[in-house]
């Protein structure tokens, strides 16, 4: 049972849709289902006599008396508006059981608290099976404003109890970071578009698609731009700083043939223009990503960084964990960019899926999140995919969604840790689809017999409480030909797997070998790591990094401009 709690200043304009057709002429038998007078609430739905200005006047009975005690001036915001729906799949509720929702929720919220004669005026209107609309307007019998502090927060966990009683499916509780769901216009604008995404939903993504690849504002309002979308800054009087943002999507008017814009917080909390500049630098003289001499270094650093933040999941420090979370979804749509093959459908998907995991009620320390911040920006930039290491690193995409799932969970933040878990399966689907051919190509590539029994004699030796498990691994064999191609890059076996095998999850792996495959994948190539330092030396190399990357990162696809419509 979902409430949507929404305050405006117009009683009429909303009585008429509440009672009226609908949009698309969905409503079917609008009535009043519960009110603060049944008898004194005149009822346009089945009264014919009963007309929308009546109606609107006895609702704004004390709304008018404060009126005139303030010389004229209308208290701002008066009329409260809660829709409350039911989940797909759940029963008929009967309009007596409608009733007893509204009277809660009037109770939970302040507006009418049971007893109270002196509350505000409110009606119930059904005109659908599976939900209510609930009007009220704001101003008490005595004059005073209710008191409706986190009206949203207290509506939502009388549902949750309602929804028990009822034997209604129980929904995730939230925490108010969720961003706002589009209104049934925007969906039904979308509809008559031939779109399957509102105009703010679409905007929403290349958003953060955008903030996940630059390094400074700037560069996210002239990417934006690029992409076809309207880009319009508020500046403050007198600093002349940017304060806040619109974004209005290509092709997007209203009536009037002008741009539907949607501000930055609109599109979700974290796209405020102060939420990014917590992550993003606002000056130009910020970090900047590297250009490695070694194609593979973002990947490696990004697969670090990961393993780096799956630790701060697991530790006590709350701030520092939040601060992982954006930046792991930052990471997830650069690498959904940087992706090819059929598996990047899911990554995006995964991307998508993690942004309501993003945010939570605890205050993020962002400096803690700066490593897996950069590596994941590094990826934006990157000009090739090297194979395994693609794949490697989309395991550690997989294990580290997993835990946010967990983090979340464990601390009852329900809408984030069915969000991240989304994500994790979506992840998994993909590094599925990648890393089968992967494996099955190394496991043909496999050494000679001698040398797979020499490397089963350096696994006993170095994970000798793990080597029995692995050895059973179906991916034992891929994992011969990785430790022969570490062996030939610099690498001692035994150090390497004793190294590899001390870190989190193999106890617990189902494909051990798996896992070590893919840590081993990750590590440097020693000797030509050692190649570039003897040539640096020398002289005979140029630098191994350029201070600036190109103007747009390579992550912002030529797909990404597609319009809206």
């Amino acid at each position: 049972m979902v409430p949507d709690v929404s305050t405006g200043s117009d009683s009429r304009g909303l009585i008429a849709y509440l009672f009226g057709p609908g949009r698309r002429d969905e409503h079917t038998n609008p009535h009043i289902v519960a009110a603060w007078d049944m008898a004194g609430a005149p009822d346009p739905g089945r009264d014919s006599a009963a007309t929308y200005s009546q109606l609107a006047r006895r609702l704004d009975h004390h709304v008018d008396l404060r009126t005139r005690e303030l010389g004229g001036k209308k208290p701002p915001q008066h009329v409260w508006h809660c829709p409350v729906r039911t989940a797909p799949g759940d029963r008929y509720l009967t309009d007596a059981e409608w009733a007893e929702v509204a009277r809660r929720v009037v109770h939970a919220t302040g507006i009418a608290p049971d007893g109270d004669e002196r509350a505000c005026r409110w009606i119930a209107v059904r005109h659908a099976d599976d939900h209510i609309h609930i009007m009220a307007t704001t101003v008490r019998a005595d004059g005073r404003r209710p008191r409706t502090h986190q009206d949203g927060r207290r509506a939502q966990a009388e549902c949750r109890r309602i929804e028990t009683e009822f034997g209604l499916r129980r929904l995730k509780s939230g925490d108010l970071t969720a961003p706002r769901t589009p209104p049934g216009a925007e969906r039904a604008k979308a509809e008559r578009q031939g779109q399957t995404v509102t105009a703010r939903q679409w905007l929403r993504e290349r958003a953060y698609a955008v903030a996940a690849a630059v390094h400074t504002e700037a560069d996210y309002f002239t990417v934006l731009q690029s992409l076809g979308i309207k880009v319009k800054t508020r500046l403050g009087p007198e600093s002349g700083d940017v304060i806040g943002y619109s974004l209005a999507a290509p092709g997007d008017t209203n009536a009037a043939g002008e741009p539907v814009w949607y501000g930055g917080s609109k599109l979700a909390p974290d796209l405020s223009i102060n939420r990014l500049r917590e992550r993003l630098p606002h000056q130009e003289g910020a970090d900047r990503p590297r250009f490695p001499a070694d194609p593979a270094e973002p990947w490696q650093n990004a697969i670090a960084a990961m393993q780096a933040a799956h630790t701060v999941l697991d530790s006590d420090d709350d701030a520092a964990a939040q601060a992982q979370l954006p930046a792991f979804g930052d990471a997830l749509y650069n690498i959904a960019s940087a992706t090819r093959g059929p598996h990047r459908a899911e990554l995006r998907a995964a991307a998508s899926a993690f942004n309501r995991a993003r945010r939570s009620a605890t205050r993020a320390d962002h400096q803690a999140a700066h490593a897996l911040r950069q590596a994941a920006k590094e990826l934006a930039y990157a000009s090739t995919e090297p194979g395994g290491l693609a794949i490697a690193l989309l395991f550690a995409t997989v294990h580290l969604a997993r835990a946010a799932a967990n983090w979340h969970e464990q601390r009852g933040h329900e809408q984030q840790a069915a969000a991240a878990d989304g994500a994790f399966r979506h992840l998994q689907a993909g590094y599925q689809q990648a890393a089968a051919p992967v494996l099955a190509d190394l496991a043909r590539r496999a050494p000679r017999a001698e040398t797979a029994r020499r490397f089963e004699r350096e696994l006993r030796a170095a994970l000798p409480d793990h080597a029995d498990r692995i050895l059973a691994d179906p991916s034992w064999t891929a994992l011969t030909t990785t430790l022969a191609q570490a062996e030939t890059a610099g690498h001692n076996p035994r150090r390497l797997l004793a190294e590899v095998g001390t870190r989190r999850d193999l106890d617990s792996a189902e494909r051990p070998a798996e896992v070590l495959n893919w840590r081993i994948t990750a590590q440097p190539n020693r000797r030509a790591q050692a190649a570039r330092r003897r040539s640096t030396v020398s002289g005979t190399s140029s630098m191994s990094a350029t201070p600036h990357p190109p103007a747009a990162p390579v992550a912002i696809r030529p797909e990404e401009r597609s319009r809206h419509r």
